[in-house]
Formats: C-alpha cells, structure tokens, sequence
C-alpha cells in the first residue's frame, strides 16, 4: 500500500475504533440519554495526550508523520488489543515490509507432500490473499466443492461468505465469518492496495452484505488456535481444533490444520469420511 492509503487506512481504523468505543469502559457518562457508544476526538486527544489538531490530522489522513509512541499512546487510549497495536503501527510505517504476494496458482511441491502427511486431518496451506493454495484428502473430505470450485473462487474469505455449503458446514456460522474477516483485516492491513486483496475485498462487498458490514467496522483480531465445529451431512458434528503455522521458507503460506478435539469422536469420523470418499 502507499503512503497515501496506508494514512487513509490508519485514519479510518482510528475512526471506526473511536465510534465503537464504550463510554463507560472510561468513566465517561452517555451524550445525551441514550448514546452510549463513541468518543469524541477531545476524549481521544486528551486521553493520549496529543493535541486535537494533530488527532484530527490523523483520521483525517493528512500527510504527516506520527512517531511510535505517539501511535502507541493513541492505541493505548483507544483500548487497542497488541493486534490493534500491531495494525495501527504497520500503517504508520513502524513494522515489516508485509510477505510479497504468492509466485504461482498452487503451493510447492514440499508443502503439498506435507500436507498429504497431515492425513487424515483435514488440511490446507493459504496464500496471503486467503487463496486455498493446496490441501489434503482429509479437507476434501470434510468439504467436498474444493476440488470443483473455479480457481478465481478458491479463497478461504470467498467461500466462507458466499458457499451455502460453507455456511451450513459452520453450525457457528455468524460468529466464525466475523473473526474470519477481523483475522484477514489484521493480516492484511499493509496490503490494502495489493491488486489481490483489493480485488478480494471488491467482490466480496458486491456479493455478500454481510462481508460488506462487516468490512465497514474496521474489527481486526489476530489468530488463536481454537476449538471450531462442523455440521457435516455424512457424519454429523465434528469437534475439531484449529491450528495454523507458517513455514520457515515458506513465510508468505499459512498452512492450517484440523485436529480432533481431545475427547471427541472426531478422530473416528474423518476416518469413516475417508473411507467413504
């Protein structure tokens, strides 16, 4: 992204976070009766204690240059999580060069060896677009229509918000879509402008309004491995965690990995599934 989006980028962040804030969390009584959410850009400026001015100058995405501690100070008033942080100060210019875009259609040959180790846990490597870059006869089985989706389709956020497949696989449907879209946002704050995120984020406001709404609250979180559900036709719920790693080589893939939760018939299940497919 250039310099001009990533300072529009950090002044809308900053906005969106400043209107969802609560006012209690501060202390701070409702304006009027019933607004309970949002601080004013005083409230903001005060809290961090930078001038009104140069806080307006930031939303506002004027052409000047915080320092670190100045954008730490405002992530700190604004309750930013160290994701928050992460984010605000990758747009201000104080992180990495975000991972080049992927050099081809599939992942290498290695990772899709390693992929095919991981069986019959349900796996899949991701390029930084979200773009399924390979997988496994144990994701196959668990969600049959990647093998047949158009290639322009197979991304992980597409799917998600457009597959009625994807969406009655996902019992927690509601919920996985909006920290799916938060963890792309943090992922891919620096890369707004790369012609594969924008073309992603395009389409996917046109086809799917709620990928539209929730673009539009600026949510980011960073990702947690964690216990996910699936509501599968042939073999019912499915309790399965959620990993994700990058290899050292290979630090631009995401390779994510479904585990049976500890407990569960899981295990037992991608089994029957594999043996059926």
């Amino acid at each position: 992204m250039n310099e001009p989006g990533r300072r529009k980028e950090l002044g809308l962040f900053l906005r969106a976070r400043r209107d969802q804030a609560l006012r209690a969390d501060y202390g701070l009584p409702p304006v009027g009766r019933t607004r309970e959410r949002g601080l004013r850009r005083e409230e903001v400026a005060f809290l961090s204690g930078v001038s009104v001015t140069w806080y307006t100058w930031l939303e506002q995405g004027r052409d000047i240059s915080p320092s670190r501690q100045v954008l730490e100070a405002i992530s700190r008033a604004l309750h930013l999580s160290s994701t928050g942080l992460g984010y605000v100060l990758s747009l201000g210019g104080y992180a990495s060069a975000a991972p080049a875009g992927p050099a081809a259609d599939t992942a290498p040959p290695h990772i899709q060896r390693l992929l095919d180790a991981l069986d019959p846990n349900p796996s899949f490597a991701l390029f930084p677009d979200w773009g399924v870059a390979g997988w496994n006869k144990g994701y196959a089985a668990l969600y049959p229509n990647i093998a047949n989706v158009p290639a322009t389709d197979r991304n992980l956020l597409w799917l998600v918000f457009t597959d009625p497949y994807v969406r009655d696989l996902l019992p927690d449907w509601d919920t996985t879509s909006k920290r799916f879209l938060a963890e792309f946002r943090a992922e891919t704050g620096q890369r707004l402008g790369d012609p594969d995120i924008q073309y992603q984020v395009e389409r996917l406001k046109e086809a799917s309004p709620e990928f539209r709404h929730g673009w539009d609250l600026y949510d980011i979180l960073g990702f947690e491995s964690r216990e996910r559900l699936f509501h599968h036709p042939a073999v019912g719920v499915l309790q399965l965690e959620h990993h994700q790693v990058s290899p050292s080589d290979r630090p631009d893939l995401h390779i994510v990995v479904y585990t049976p939760a500890p407990g569960s018939g899981a295990a037992a299940q991608m089994q029957s599934l594999l043996a059926g497919a």
